[in-house]
């Protein structure tokens, strides 16, 4: 039959034996998919949700003349009625519904005793106190990865001697015999070469340093992969398109489980000590949304509640957003607009608290030593002209170019990983990826050093105190007015570190390609920002050096006179960061927020608007999706866009399951099937769920059953009510058809029937149906014809007619 059509296979129900309708907690079911790995058993990480069912209702059966005394089985609610398989969508209506029933309840309470009124006031302020937990949880475990990713990336170049637990800097801090321009030289701090051969001058000193660096590269991404592969196959990739799938109402149990947080946790650490293009930001994320998770579990309200769950993820979301980047409106802003299906304004209040408090504790760390939440926290003070908005455009362009090429590139290689022999190989291909990159990496000092510490030098105003090559000008330390350095000429150590950035851009955007999506935690954001900020430091220098040999220029003569500070290199880093990152995941009122909060300053909030909508443009107009919906296209997950438009002039009659020629719909009748009928149509087919109708002839349509309810329900009724058997008739009234003598007892299954499922006539234009699905997270709608079922539409059937509308392959939508 043509009733969901493509809905998932379930799983946890085998034919002939309903008992193994729940499934084990093992994870040997798994389905390979870029970026994780597809866990289709049951995990205890997301306990059963329990149906609230109503007491009034009674179980009525047996015939006339029944000598059974009839218990209502439905009196206690059945663990599992009511709730989802994996990899289904939940029914946003009636998680919604149950809410307020379960509300309304507390409320009327409330008014009869004390305690109930305290009840009342505790259920209302939990959950104030589980966002505070989850911005404590959050924050803590960020500080722990960014120390402990900090000492290792520095252990693969040495280690302290004065204390091994201290990383490079730290280490130089406790010295007394350093100085300031040599402050990353210190006595305590040794070389792998001086360790071994006693010296750190020579080419087998470089060697050894050489060897060791890709030795430790390897080691900590072998040990990341394997644990990943061995524990917890979820805790692989950036984890966003994940969550926003998640948050859009589809189930996928483990993903946010405690072995999946525990694993992550550990393995981004190693990943991003090995020195792979990726950044930790990304994952960040889904560590919050684990903590969120696992948290809901001490609140019954968001425990048995799929939807109220989904709030709370959300603003787990803008944590995890706040303590990677230390911008808590930035992550509010970028739960609202990138991951959030549903945010209500109770939501935005509690994300909004969740980030204040998980900065606060990132702060209370102080994981960087410089009282700052992040290690590339930069101020400006010179004013920008806006003859520069010229450059901050084309840098805008440069990243909607290079946001294209890379989604372009990066979902074809994971097509390939998912389609041949290479995605068999997930511990072979990241350590070659980690060799090719380390080996390449170790002979530039921008290559070598972290991410992070690259786009902190990029971003860094040249001060008179400043060591680094790329502020080794000519005559620095004549200062001019107000002690603010002037432009220039660049020295032989700018147009050295020019050439090394130059090879590093090309290696960052080619490696970044292959790394995005390996089977290791892996964030986009700071290879992304890295690639602009490379970009942006490169014009920047061209800019301020066109502007000291010619500020006679028509274009410098009116704002830039000899001897003066006009550009600022760092500040073109930030906003060709900025541009690179919104190419790639099309953000753009998110992103500027957060590139705000980490200069401290409102000034340059228009060359950022500037180049982050360029670079959207640009990006959009060479292919619609950013990196994420790319993925969770490519991964078939049923999440429907609600920034498209859908514009096609077709009818729900179009789009409708069963076709023209196709065997009729299956359906259940309200009050005419036996046990035995029911537990057939079950075992031979998949779908989710049965329309219920009065009569097979009148197809007058009752309500819908979910498969997995009715399934729970016989088995129960089974074990607890004497005389059900495979002829019982089962009846969906409020009152028992009339049985003839000595029949076996009728069994009631009102209680799991939705009496008010959502209909569509069968001439409803679909960019209706479309909008109603988006809107009301609907997971399927009946399509009926003067009153007479006809069909039924789901997720997965809109989903598919939108990609076939699109020119796309249809049968790449996989769950429903």
């Amino acid at each position: 039959m043509a009733m969901w059509q493509g809905a998932m296979d379930n799983r946890g129900f085998r034919q002939g034996s309903f008992s193994s309708f729940r499934s084990s907690s093992s994870d040997e079911d798994l389905m390979d998919i870029p970026g994780t790995a597809m866990d289709f058993s049951m995990r205890d990480d997301v306990p059963p949700l329990d149906r609230e069912v109503e007491e009034d209702k009674s179980y009525n059966g047996g015939g006339i003349g029944s000598s059974y005394r009839i218990m209502d089985f439905l009196e206690e609610p059945i663990p599992g009625v009511g709730t989802y398989d994996d990899f289904n969508t939940i029914d946003w209506v009636r998680e919604k519904s149950r809410d307020r029933d379960r509300h309304r309840e507390i409320t009327n309470k409330s008014k009869e005793s004390t305690w109930a009124l305290i009840h009342s006031v505790s259920d209302a302020f939990s959950g104030w106190l589980l966002m505070l937990l989850i911005g404590l949880f959050s924050g803590s475990l960020a500080g722990l990865i960014d120390i402990s990713a900090h000492w290792m990336t520095d252990l693969k170049e040495g280690i302290c001697t004065g204390g091994f637990w201290f990383n490079h800097e730290h280490c130089c801090w406790n010295s007394e015999h350093v100085t300031f321009e040599d402050r990353d030289k210190c006595p305590e701090w040794n070389s792998w070469s001086q360790l071994i051969i006693s010296t750190d001058e020579g080419a087998f000193a470089y060697i050894v340093n050489y060897f060791l660096y890709v030795l430790w590269a390897l080691l900590f991404a072998f040990l990341a992969v394997s644990l990943v592969k061995v524990f917890a196959p979820y805790a692989c990739g950036s984890g966003i398109p994940e969550i926003k799938t998640i948050l859009s109402g589809f189930i996928i149990r483990g993903y946010l489980g405690k072995w999946t947080l525990v694993i992550k946790t550990i393995t981004l650490v190693l990943a991003v000590s090995s020195g792979l293009s990726l950044g930790k930001e990304g994952p960040l994320v889904h560590v919050a949304c684990c903590c969120g998770n696992i948290l809901c579990h001490c609140f019954n309200k968001y425990r048995k509640n799929e939807a109220k769950r989904r709030e709370v993820l959300s603003a787990a979301a803008a944590a995890g957003v706040s303590v990677a980047f230390g911008a808590p409106i930035g992550g509010v802003l970028f739960s609202l607009e990138e991951v959030s299906y549903y945010f209500p304004l109770k939501t935005l209040w509690r994300s909004f608290f969740a980030a204040l408090v998980a900065a606060f504790t990132l702060r209370s760390i102080n994981p960087f030593g410089n009282s700052r939440l992040v290690l590339f926290y930069v101020e400006f003070h010179t004013p920008w002209h806006l003859f520069e908005l010229v450059p901050f455009i084309l840098l805008g362009i440069f990243g909607g170019l290079w946001g294209a090429l890379f989604i372009r590139t990066n979902i074809a290689w994971c097509r390939k990983r998912k389609t041949t022999q290479l995605g068999k190989y997930p511990v072979v291909e990241v350590l070659v990826v980690t060799a090719i990159t380390a080996i390449l990496a170790f002979p530039n000092e921008y290559t070598r050093m972290s991410t992070s510490e690259l786009i902190s030098e990029l971003f860094n105003d040249c001060g008179l105190l400043d060591s680094s090559k790329l502020c080794d000008y000519e005559n620095r330390f004549n200062t001019s007015k107000g002690g603010e350095l002037p432009d220039r000429p660049a020295g032989m150590g700018v147009y050295s570190a020019m050439w090394q950035l130059a090879l590093t851009l090309i290696l960052k955007i080619v490696i970044t390609i292959f790394t995005f999506g390996m089977k290791i935690p892996s964030g986009l954001f700071i290879p992304s920002m890295a690639v602009g900020a490379i970009a942006g430091r490169l014009l920047g220098v061209g800019m301020e050096q066109l502007a000291y040999y010619h500020h006679d220029w028509a274009i410098f003569n009116s704002w830039c006179s000899q001897g003066a500070d006009c550009i600022t290199p760092g500040l073109y880093a930030m906003v060709g960061a900025a541009a690179c990152l919104g190419g790639v995941t099309r953000m753009t009122v998110s992103l500027v927020v957060i590139m705000f909060e980490l200069t401290g300053g409102l000034e340059y909030i228009v060359p950022l608007m500037a180049a982050a909508m360029t670079s959207k443009w640009v990006a959009d107009a060479l292919g619609r999706e950013g990196i994420y919906d790319a993925h969770i296209r490519l991964n078939g997950y049923p999440f429907l866009e609600a920034k498209e438009e859908f514009a096609h002039k077709t009818l729900a009659m179009d789009v409708m399951k069963p076709r023209r020629n196709d065997p009729l719909l299956t359906v259940l009748t309200q009050d005419s099937m036996t046990v035995e009928d029911v537990e057939t149509i079950i075992s031979e087919t998949t779908y989710s769920g049965f329309p219920v109708v009065v009569s097979r002839e009148s197809q007058r349509l009752v309500g819908f059953v979910l498969r997995r309810d009715l399934i729970i329900s016989i088995e129960n009724a089974r074990k607890k009510q004497d005389g059900v058997v495979s002829t019982s008739i089962i009846y969906f009234t409020e009152h028992s058809p009339p049985m003839p003598p000595y029949t076996p007892p009728t069994l009631k299954l009102r209680n799991i029937l939705d009496l008010s499922p959502f209909t569509v006539t069968d001439l409803t234009p679909m960019e209706i149906v479309v909008d109603i699905f988006r809107k009301l997270g609907l997971r399927q709608c009946l399509v009926t014809h003067n009153g007479r079922l006809l069909g039924i539409i789901t997720k997965k059937d809109v989903l598919k007619h939108i990609a076939q509308m699109a020119n796309q392959d249809p049968d790449s939508i996989l769950f429903n």
